[in-house]
């Protein structure tokens, strides 16, 4: 049976060696995405998709296998294989021991860094760490930067529909996405090297235990007494330095490599002193061992100390042969003892993992519940749409936050999750889709408007034209949004056509005759005609100003030539000694006779509004005083609340007086 063994090795040794085929990256989303709305759902949905690598993925890992570690020392060199060895899981890996890290990554929250932050991070490690020892890492920053471009790419799009645009032609790229995904494609290329070379070194490391087996045949079938020891400890030495061979040729090779080493402790027996001075150094490295276990049985870090022990169980049964037949137990119940140690701890820490399982299920349910229960049902417009997508994203976020969850325990709950941002996002998207309808119709309402400005803008019907205009004016802020990316090229031409026609109108009515030229200088010359020294008595003053009134109306455009001339008039007044209701008045006349001489009957009726609005304000205010004065019908005239009101009442009614006078004297005008 060994004899077959050895030669089923020798074979596969000119065969491809079989090795663990390392996992294949998944393309992440693609710069150009193309989303059909009445077939997909999108926004929450899209991003619910996308990050389900972080759920499924790098936090859905299963429990470690719980077996116990334990090889009977009676039985190390028989065909009993019990170990979990390291070199069948994390040295196909590449994880030997001159490979690992030599202290621990430091821990990153990815999820908080933006999108060109992760981009670099990903840049980094590819560039500064070892492709076999970044894989959990790569892992995390795909997660976090699949669920933020997610989200960027679901509000791009959502802004995109919202302005009208057709999901068919939805297209975005960026980028920090195409940095992001050669960098993906670089770690692939990285990984696929790494493990070709792996698979040729494990293939080499079996040829070379397989020659190790072989001169340990030949030692054996040309047996020396006196220097057989010595090479049977040179090829020990030379099996011990050989790496990891393929998983699937490790038992055999071990099998067939620990008979010959057993066929040689036969031959051992002839020779005492050899025999037992090997036994010597075997007993004093299992000690080194025992030791090496009872330390890590006080770690508190388990899975440290669970690794570590992997280790530990390898180099007893393989590269440390058997010791005294009085001392077998002895040393194996010590080891076994610190092996039991650190598993019944294990098993321990496995199962308060499981109770944190139950909590976190707990509250992802209750986050499901919530996204169950939104009421998005009075959401009408867009600004409300955006508020509960945000609410929506954080309750996602939550969710992921709770904790991470064993791919068994997680794919029901996950099921839900989805299910419950589907609800959301149809109630959504049928939103969006009705929008789009009311923007196009929108969009067509106001491209009638532009065409009805464009007909009418070279109009000479001034009146007719202009009241037009200011309706389609106050028809075009009724009407809603457009898709945004018609807005501004209508509006332009929208406001194009307006101004074109408000600027031949005011053009025209603001263009002077040679009649109004005419008034315009003689009023010119008559004010830098004026002399202060002239007008010093109110009759001056208000010849002055029935002059000026007689010289015509000031065109629309040319009225700094009155304000010129209402100066002076103020400056000449306030140097009079008349009561200051009188100056008041005559100021009043000098403005009212202003209007009449351009016949502004608009402001001259709106003055005359102002006038009677001011008088009824003023009756109203003194009657009220008058009725506070009956509460002091016992106050003598001396109380000074008493003062106080008589006072506000006589200043009322000169100020009545004063609107009234200025009410005559409109009146009294024939406009």
């Amino acid at each position: 049976m060994l004899e077959s063994n050895e030669d089923k090795i020798k074979k596969t040794t000119q065969s491809k060696d079989e090795v663990i085929e390392p996992t294949k990256e998944n393309e992440v989303i693609s710069e150009q995405v193309n989303v059909e709305l009445d077939s997909k759902e999108v926004v929450v949905e899209d991003e619910v998709t996308k990050a389900s690598g972080t759920e499924k993925a790098t936090a859905d890992s299963k429990e470690p296998d719980t077996q116990e570690i334990g090889i009977d020392e009676k039985e190390a060199v028989s065909s009993d294989d019990n170990l979990v060895s390291k070199e069948n899981s994390d040295e196909v890996e590449g994880n030997t021991e001159e490979e690992k890290p030599k202290k621990e990554v430091e821990i990153i929250k990815y999820d908080t860094l933006s999108l060109e932050e992760l981009t670099d991070a990903l840049d980094n490690i590819i560039h500064t760490q070892k492709v076999q020892h970044i894989k959990s890492s790569v892992e995390a920053i795909k997660s976090a930067f699949n669920l933020k471009f997610g989200t960027l790419l679901a509000e791009k799009k959502s802004l995109f529909l919202a302005e009208g645009g057709n999901t068919i032609d939805f297209q975005y790229s960026s980028p920090v996405k195409s940095k992001y995904n050669k960098l993906l494609s670089d770690y692939k290329k990285q990984k696929d090297i790494h493990y070709s070379n792996l698979e040729k070194q494990l293939k080499d490391n079996l040829e070379k235990r397989v020659q190790v087996i072989e001169d340990l045949k030949i030692l054996i079938e040309n047996a020396d007494t006196k220097t057989m020891y010595k090479y049977f400890r040179d090829l020990q030495n030379t099996w011990r330095s050989i790496g990891p061979v393929p998983k699937t040729k490790y038992n055999d090779t071990w099998k067939i490599y620990h008979h010959h080493v057993e066929r040689f402790y036969d031959l051992l027996h002839l020779s005492n002193d050899f025999r037992d001075l090997d036994f010597k150094n075997n007993l004093e490295e299992k000690l080194k061992l025992i030791e090496k276990a009872e330390f890590l049985a006080e770690m508190k870090d388990v899975n440290a100390a669970f690794k570590e022990l992997q280790d530990l169980h390898k180099t007893w049964k393989e590269d440390i042969g058997p010791v005294a037949r009085e001392m077998r137990d002895d040393v194996w119940d010590k080891f076994s003892a610190a092996t039991k140690i650190i598993h019944d701890k294990r098993h321990d820490h496995f199962k308060s993992m499981k109770s944190q399982y139950v909590v976190i299920i707990e509250a992802k349910m209750l986050v499901i519940d919530e996204i169950l229960s939104y009421d998005s049902s009075k959401n009408k417009t867009h600004n409300d749409w955006q508020k509960s997508i945000k609410d929506i994203d954080a309750l996602r976020k939550k969710y992921f936050d709770a904790g991470k969850l064993p791919y068994s325990k997680s794919e029901s709950i996950w099921k839900k999750f989805k299910e419950a941002t589907k609800q959301f996002n149809r109630e959504k998207n049928k939103f969006y889709k009705q929008e789009k309808n009311a923007q196009q119709n929108n969009l067509q309402a106001k491209l009638d408007l532009i065409k009805l400005a464009e007909s009418i803008k070279d109009s000479e019907d001034w009146e007719t034209t202009t009241n037009t205009f200011k309706k389609i004016q106050s028809d075009w802020k009724k009407i809603g949004h457009v898709p945004r990316k018609f807005s501004d090229d209508i509006w332009n031409k929208f406001k194009s056509s307006c101004n074109y026609y408000f600027d031949r109108y005011h053009n025209q009515k603001n263009a002077l005759s040679d009649e109004q030229k005419e008034i315009i200088g003689h009023k010119i010359a008559f004010v830098e005609a004026l002399k202060v020294e002239d007008y010093t008595t109110k009759d001056t003053i208000t010849n002055l100003m029935e002059s000026w009134s007689q010289l015509g109306s000031t065109p629309r455009g040319s009225k700094a030539v009155d304000l010129q001339f209402n100066k002076f008039v103020d400056g000449l007044l306030s140097k009079l000694s008349l009561d200051k209701s009188e100056i008041v008045l005559l100021k009043f006349k000098n403005i009212i006779n202003g209007y009449l001489a351009n016949n502004d009957i608009r402001k001259l009726d709106s003055e005359l509004v102002f006038v009677r609005k001011k008088i009824d304000e003023s009756v109203r205010e003194i009657q009220q005083l008058e009725n506070n004065l009956s509460f002091f019908s016992n106050a003598s005239d001396d109380n000074p609340m008493v003062k106080n009101v008589h006072k506000n009442i006589d200043t009322f009614k000169n100020g009545l007086k004063a609107w009234k006078d200025k009410l005559a004297y409109i009146r009294s005008l024939d406009y």
